[in-house]
């Protein structure tokens, strides 16, 4: 936070989204023009609210409209919800990150066939991915394993 006016530096919308990237979007944790441009526009667009009479609340709602956009649905917590959902038998909860990352590859030509969007678990379509996603997933396994 800039400590003259309180409107948060670009240091606050970087680590904002890096804490949530490692969280939802690992494979993007290290795409620094990614984070850079997110938050440069995050930043702008909390100033503009905040110039146009926004209060504090207000402009953090329009920068984080900014700063998430696109990044509410993940593919990867969407693979690592199916481990935790439909194999805890077979994959210890505290592995499910790394089979999540290992599997996410395997699972694009899938998500590939959805129309993702932000709010696409709230759609009828999600259901289908999921249950074509556990049925890859279950092919993976049984092809190559657990190792």
């Amino acid at each position: 936070m800039n400590s003259k006016n309180n409107i948060p530096d670009i240091t606050y919308f970087r680590l904002s989204l890096v804490d949530f990237l490692r969280e939802s979007h690992p494979h993007l944790v290290n795409d620094r023009k990614f984070i850079t441009a997110r938050a440069e526009a995050a930043l702008e667009a909390y100033e503009k609210a905040a110039r146009n009479g926004g209060n504090p609340l207000e402009a953090g709602e329009q920068a984080n409209i900014i700063l998430f956009d696109g990044l509410h649905f993940s593919k990867y917590d969407t693979v690592k919800n199916i481990f935790w959902n439909e194999f805890s038998e077979d994959i210890p909860e505290d592995e499910t990150d790394t089979w999540a990352m290992l599997l996410l590859p395997e699972c694009e030509s899938v998500f590939a066939k959805y129309p993702l969007s932000d709010d696409f678990t709230c759609e009828p379509e999600y259901d289908l991915l999921y249950t074509e996603l556990t049925g890859a997933i279950a092919l993976y396994i049984e092809s190559y394993g657990l190792q």
